[in-house]
């Protein structure tokens, strides 16, 4: 099998049809677990209701120059990325409240936004940080 695209046949994108979904970014304060078994039950739930979930936000906050605390903070944001992937979402968007040593919290978003790419999801961050220094 090659893998390598032909050039008489069309890409995937050309061959989508539009369907009547309703297009819906889930909050992660929301969701009651990042479990296989949970996330299953709620897209299908979503599909049912004919939603369909394009982005997933998480709210994070680096206030301790702690590498622990920062770990902690990076594994829960590492988590809701696989969940993101889980149920099809484009993007995970985490919005900083506060950095207290963006020294430390830069290679772990960095490392984050790796993880997601490798899903095929785009990690955008909203705050006082960027992934450039």
């Amino acid at each position: 099998m090659s893998t390598t695209s032909s050039p008489d046949q069309p890409s995937p994108i050309e061959c989508c049809d539009q369907t009547d979904v309703t297009p819906v970014s889930i909050d992660a304060a929301a969701l009651e677990s990042t479990a296989p078994g949970y996330l299953r039950d709620l897209k299908r739930e979503l599909a049912e209701a004919n939603l369909s979930p394009t982005s997933l936000t998480i709210n994070a906050c680096f206030e301790e120059d702690c590498s622990l605390a920062t770990q902690e903070e990076v594994d829960r944001i590492r988590s809701h990325v696989r969940a993101g992937a889980f149920l099809g979402v484009g993007s995970v968007v985490v919005s900083v409240d506060d950095v207290e040593n963006p020294e430390k919290v830069r290679p772990a978003l960095a490392a984050c936004a790796e993880r997601a790419q490798r899903e095929g999801i785009v990690l955008e961050l909203e705050g006082p940080i960027t992934l450039e220094e």
